[in-house]
């Protein structure tokens, strides 16, 4: 049993001369790591996704890649399983320094032997072998996942996501679809200036006016031609409207000055029918008083009875038609009151429909001008070296989102969003936006 420990004593102070005859190249080693590692590396701490390599001078064979998990935790050969996630890599070193200072290593020679082997504290290396990889979001050619390369700056990432583009949007040949495009946009503010002129109509009606107030209608990008066409137009029809209005009442101002003639007339006559009932009633009283005095034939009374008849009935018919006038008054009242209010709540329903359709063509106004711009964009081949630099936002984990520019270094896991600065290519018209602020003041 001595005999075997000193044995191994001696194989294990063999190992430490042999280790320490290798501290110049573990020196050079680390040196030449040291020049190749980012910048950032001092102060970059490793996350989960990244993938380390772990090796020692003197066991090569021990050489090991572990990616680091959800957990933050990887799997080492004789230390096992660590944490390492927030760590730096220095920091990690000396972790691992520290669990192997008294860990051997038992390699098997080609004769088979075992040969213990200690491991220094300089003979520890750890790297990173692979980052976690960042991500370009946004006015590329490529959007996606794309490997992290120590160094890698925005404009690489772009260059590695195909460059700047926006046709990962789904867009026809963009010259055909300008083109369309243009159309739309010219017949979609024809129908908003046609729209504005009825909305002014329909207001003009509400105030029984004869002309458009041109002063609120909102300047248009047409044909001041067609603009001034379409409202004549919608004055012709005002002028119109008002005229088959104003036509229906004065017809029914009419009808009822002459039904009020009618039973004024009626009236009149009912008055004088009333002093003739009464005037035969009275003789029929006289002539029944003389003929029970036996002084008059009973044919004078027969007469006289026929005659209160007679005026009683002529009468009771003029009194009908004195009701009848007054019911035909009272429909014709009836009619002109409701004639303006009928006429108020069919405006306002056409006036509803024409700011839905005002509100509908803005908004399609509003689409077709933002897909001129993305087309012209397009057409434009993105106006490379014309002054459009993207702009360029960087989310970076626990930091606020940095602003940057093309020459700006990543580090792993970097999300960066490019977007491509939006000019207005519609040739001499304004910009859509400014168009649809004006609209809106106007409207209101």
């Amino acid at each position: 049993m001595r005999h075997a420990d000193a044995a191994v004593s001696s194989q294990v102070s063999a190992v430490k001369s042999r280790t320490h005859r290798c501290v110049q190249t573990v020196v050079a080693t680390l040196a030449s790591i040291l020049l190749l590692t980012p910048a950032f590396a001092d102060e970059y701490r490793l996350s989960p996704g990244d993938t380390i390599e772990f090796s020692t001078v003197a066991t090569p064979d021990l050489r090991t890649r572990a990616p680091i998990r959800l957990d933050g935790r990887v799997t080492l050969p004789l230390v096992g399983d660590i944490e390492v996630a927030g760590l730096t890599l220095e920091q990690l070193n000396v972790k691992l320094q520290d669990e192997l200072a008294t860990k051997v290593y038992r390699r098997r020679s080609d004769d088979g032997r075992e040969i213990p082997v200690m491991i220094g504290p300089g003979e520890v290396i750890v790297t990173v072998a692979e980052y976690r990889p960042i991500y370009v979001n946004g006015d590329v050619s490529k959007p996606g996942e794309q490997p992290f390369r120590p160094g890698l700056t925005v404009r690489q990432a772009i260059a590695l996501a195909g460059g700047y583009d926006v046709m990962h949007i789904r867009m026809q040949n963009p010259f055909l679809e300008q083109a369309d495009l243009h159309g739309d946009y010219e017949s979609l503010w024809t129908d908003f200036a046609k729209q504005q002129a009825v909305i002014q109509r329909l207001e003009a009606e509400l105030q029984n006016a004869d002309a458009i107030d041109r002063k609120a209608l909102q300047d248009t990008p047409i044909p001041p031609s067609l603009a001034k066409r379409i409202v004549e137009i919608e004055e012709k029809q005002l002028a119109a409207r008002n005229a088959v209005y104003r036509k229906d009442h004065q017809y029914l101002e009419d009808a009822l000055k002459k039904e009020d003639h009618r039973i004024v007339i009626l009236a009149d006559q009912q008055k004088r029918e009333k002093e003739g009932v009464d005037a035969d009633i009275g003789e029929y009283t006289r002539v029944k008083g003389l003929f029970d005095k036996q002084t008059l034939p009973i044919t004078r009374v027969v007469d006289a009875r026929r005659t209160i008849l007679f005026s009683s009935t002529r009468y009771l018919q003029t009194i009908v038609e004195k009701g009848r006038a007054e019911r035909g008054r009272d429909e014709l009242q009836s009619r002109l009151d409701k004639l303006a209010d009928n006429r108020r709540r069919d405006v306002l329903l056409d006036l509803q429909d024409a700011n839905v359709k005002l509100a509908t063509t803005r908004a399609r106004l509003k689409a077709v001008g933002e897909k001129l711009v993305y087309t012209g964009l397009v057409r434009s081949q993105l106006v490379r070296g014309q002054g459009s630099n993207p702009e360029v936002v960087i989310h970076r984990k626990q930091t606020e989102p940095i602003v940057a520019n093309q020459d700006q270094e990543l580090q792993p896991g970097d999300v960066v969003d490019v977007a491509l600065q939006k000019r207005m290519i519609l040739g001499d018209e304004p910009p859509v936006e400014s168009k649809q602020s004006k609209a809106d003041t106007g409207s209101q």
